[in-house]
Order: structure tokens, then C-alpha cells, then sequence
């Protein structure tokens, strides 16, 4: 394969030729995708399991079904997402009319991590693609078994100059960042994130940001318990806890801390078993470096449950750790992980400000029935999206944008949301000759600027 230089040179051409402003082709690249994809699940199962232990429901849950969804819904729209729009035209300008045009920025560099290593390289990709752009495409080399998978599908079928991937370490992705992309959609850490972003500003590069950060749970008082724990267990622990919008820590009433924890515990041997390290639905930590790295923030003396783990297997143990401080090592990173620190709080302002004292989270999850609660966590926090009463969930739609804010990212994709982050919406406002009043022409006097004032007041 030509080097990263070359190929962003023939996608920057191919591009200049109009090629990928044709609806139709776009439809049948979209198509093709779906095509492909839907045949080689068992092959992407298979990948995602090498790289992470995936089981095969997860893998479908949380990457195939829904990419191909995403697909789905975004091809059934492209067409009527694509046409220009006409928009009212001010009094002042007639006779004009204004429409809104909307068009692909050119070559897309879409930059993916390792722990749904499929799901978050072709979605994007979905909104690169309907929008007219091309794309190059680096996937995460700490899930290779995903990354090979999704080489050999797009660059066996497609055109290098509209679709290609490339693969590497980080100095490859150093490299595409430094060649004249027009958009760049990175999703990975903030530390990584920085240095896009800067990558980005040497060419004055738009992009997009899908970060991370620690992402609370909330549960009150009158929070249903039982189902609460459920959903707590399920969405912190699905992935081994290497998810994004996990819960990453939760503060619960002093009150009913002890009565959450016996539920959280009794809901882990539920989903895995008495020894998880023998569930087929429990995945593993992906590489020993992030082992290491999880184990290091473990304080034996906090381990309510779990706690156990395997460096030959990368199984590190759903663990629930109690008693926890702010200023406790786990609490000064994103977990990323199967840990779930437990901390408490006596009166939910205490609890909304501590929230606010850290950087914006890219999820938050309140467990509660009172609606004035309710509303003071969505109206007092800002955070990228959430639940009420539920973990996760949020971001399965295509009809709702997800993202997040400040630190924890920049933009927002899924659905309409990801044609728009790809597109360049051109305003043209066109004027009739056949009349050209004279109101905003020099010399100005009085009467002009009284005109004036009344048309554009």
C-alpha cells in the first residue's frame, strides 16, 4: 500500500473530482458497507473476542447491531439530509432568496480506540461517508485482531481514494494527523485528545473530540434499589468497565449505602457467577499495561467485593470498593475498568457540588423518584448526556446526539448528528437585478438610516 502521504493525496484528488457528491454513490458505498458487514459477523465476533473476550451478546449489542442499525437509519434519510434548504430572506434584501447548501468538507482522518474497537471506527465513518467526504481510517492498534478485520474488509473492497485503512502505532496516526486533512474525528483519552487538537491547529483543521472523563452515579433515597443495582452492575461492568460512559464512581445517601452495597454484590454473582473468572459473559482487560495500570489503583483495605485477578488471562474481578475519598488514587482518573468506588453524600446540593468542583463528565446517571431532584441534576450539572433511572442507555439512538462537553469532548455524533458534524453548511443568498434599491448605497443621510432601522429592527 502507498504511504499515508500518498493516500491522503489520491483521496484529496478524488475529491476535487465531485465524485463523492453523487447521492447515488454514496447510497450504494453505504450499502455496500452494510452488505459486507452483515456477512462477516461471525468474523468480527471472532476478532472482538481475541482482542477483548467479548461474548458474542455484547459483541452484538454494543458494536454489530448497533453500527448496523446506525446504517440503516442514516441511509434511509441521506437523500432528503442532502438537499438545500431555502430559509426566509430579510426585507432588506429583496428581492433575494437564501437557501442553505450542504456540502462534504473533503478528506476525513477518523482515529478510533481499542475498546469497542469496531463500533467507534464505522460510525463515524457512517456520517463521513453519507455526507460526500472520503476517509482514512486508523483503528486501534491495542486491539489488532479488530484492527486486521477491519483492513482487510474496507481495503479488499473499496477504492483507496474514497474509503482506506490504515495501520500502526502511534506514530502512524502522528503522521495522518500532519498531512492537510479537512476534518479529523478522534475518540480516545483527553491526554491523546490534546494532542490532536493541537496536530489539528497547526492547519487550522476542524474536528471532533469524543473523550472521556468520571462519570457519576447518583442514587438517593428514594431510589428503587433493586433495579438500581441491576442497571448499576450491568452498565459499569459490561465490557470488563472499558467503556467511556460507564459509571465510573457512585455517591449514594449515607442512609442506604449499606443496604446498595449487599445489592451490588448479590447482582455481580447474578451476572457472572460466584467466581466471575469462569462467566463466558465477563470480557477481559485488553492489554497488561491498562492490568497493571487498574490493579495499582486497588486499596486491598477498600475492596467491599472482588478484587481477585489473573495477569496470564487479563481477568480482573468486578470489584466494589467502599470507604473511598476524593482523594483516593482511583478517584483522580477515569477508571476505565471493572472498580467501582462507592463514596456518600448527606444532602444532594453536597452532592451536585462536588460533581461541578471536577471536570464536565462525559455521562451522569441519577437513581431517584422526586421530580424536583430530577430536574436540579439536569438543570445544575452540565455533563455530555445520561439516564434517569438507567445507565448507558443514552447514546443507542440514532435520533439524539451523542457527545461530550468541556473535557470530556467537543461535538456530537449519531443519527442526523453525525451527516451534520461532516458537513459544511454554505449559505447562497441570490439577488434579483431587475430592481436595486438604493436605501443601503452611500451617501447615508437621515431618512436612509430611519429606512434602515425600521427594516432591520
Amino acid at each position: 500500500m502507498s504511504g499515508i502521504a500518498d493516500l491522503v493525496a489520491a483521496q484529496r484528488g478524488y475529491f476535487a473530482t465531485g465524485a463523492t457528491r453523487d447521492l447515488k454513490l454514496r447510497y450504494d458505498t453505504l450499502e455496500q458497507l452494510l452488505r459486507l458487514v452483515e456477512g462477516a459477523e461471525g468474523e468480527l465476533n471472532a476478532a472482538l473476542r481475541t482482542d477483548l473476550g467479548k461474548p458474542a451478546f455484547e459483541a452484538y449489542a454494543t458494536e454489530f447491531g448497533l453500527f448496523t442499525e446506525e446504517l440503516r437509519f442514516i441511509k434511509a434519510r441521506l437523500y432528503s439530509w442532502s438537499r438545500p434548504r431555502r430559509v426566509r430572506t430579510p426585507l432588506f434584501d429583496f428581492p433575494a432568496k437564501t437557501r442553505i447548501h450542504p456540502e462534504p468538507y473533503g478528506t476525513a482522518a477518523i482515529l478510533a480506540p481499542w475498546n469497542y474497537p469496531f463500533l467507534l471506527l464505522a460510525a463515524p465513518t457512517l456520517g463521513a461517508l453519507a455526507a460526500g467526504n472520503t476517509a482514512v481510517l486508523k483503528p486501534s492498534e491495542f486491539a489488532p485482531a479488530t484492527a486486521a478485520f477491519v483492513e482487510k474488509l474496507i481495503n479488499d473492497n473499496f477504492p483507496p481514494e474514497l474509503l482506506v485503512v490504515v495501520t500502526g502505532e502511534a506514530q502512524t496516526a502522528r503522521e495522518l494527523l500532519a498531512q492537510p486533512l479537512d476534518y479529523i474525528f478522534f475518540t480516545g483519552s483527553p491526554a491523546v485528545g490534546k494532542k490532536v487538537m493541537q496536530a489539528a491547529a497547526e492547519r487550522l483543521t476542524p474536528l471532533t473530540l469524543e473523550l472521556g472523563g468520571k462519570s457519576p452515579a447518583v442514587v438517593d433515597a428514594d431510589a428503587e434499589l433493586k433495579v438500581c443495582a441491576r442497571r448499576l452492575i450491568w452498565g459499569k461492568f459490561i465490557n470488563a468497565g472499558q467503556t467511556c460512559i460507564a459509571p465510573d464512581y457512585v455517591l449514594v445517601r449515607a442512609g442506604i449505602k449499606d443496604r446498595l452495597l449487599e445489592l451490588l454484590k448479590a447482582q455481580i454473582e447474578r451476572f457472572y457467577g460466584a467466581e466471575p473468572r469462569k462467566s463466558a459473559d465477563y470480557a477481559r482487560i485488553v492489554n497488561d499495561r491498562h492490568l497493571e495500570r487498574l490493579i495499582a489503583l486497588i486499596d486491598e483495605e477498600k475492596v467491599y467485593c472482588g478484587g481477585e485477578y489473573d495477569r496470564q488471562t487479563r481477568y480482573l474481578a468486578p470489584t466494589i470498593l467502599d470507604g473511598v475519598g476524593w482523594g483516593d488514587a482511583v478517584m483522580q482518573e477515569e477508571v476505565f475498568g471493572p472498580l467501582l468506588p462507592v463514596l456518600t453524600f448527606n444532602d444532594l446540593g453536597e452532592a451536585l457540588a462536588a460533581i461541578n468542583a471536577r471536570p464536565r463528565p462525559l455521562a451522569l446517571y441519577y437513581f431517584g423518584q422526586d421530580r424536583r431532584h430530577k430536574r436540579r441534576v439536569v438543570e445544575e450539572c452540565s455533563f455530555g448526556g445520561g439516564c434517569i433511572n438507567e445507565t448507558v442507555m443514552h447514546m443507542v439512538t440514532s435520533r439524539a446526539p451523542f457527545g461530550g462537553v468541556g473535557r470530556s469532548g467537543m461535538g456530537a455524533y449519531n443519527g442526523r448528528w453525525s451527516f451534520d458534524t461532516f458537513t459544511h453548511y454554505k449559505t447562497v443568498l441570490e439577488k434579483g437585478t431587475w430592481l436595486d434599491i438604493p436605501l443601503r448605497y452611500p451617501p447615508y443621510d437621515e431618512q436612509k438610516l430611519r429606512w434602515t432601522r425600521r427594516f432591520l429592527g
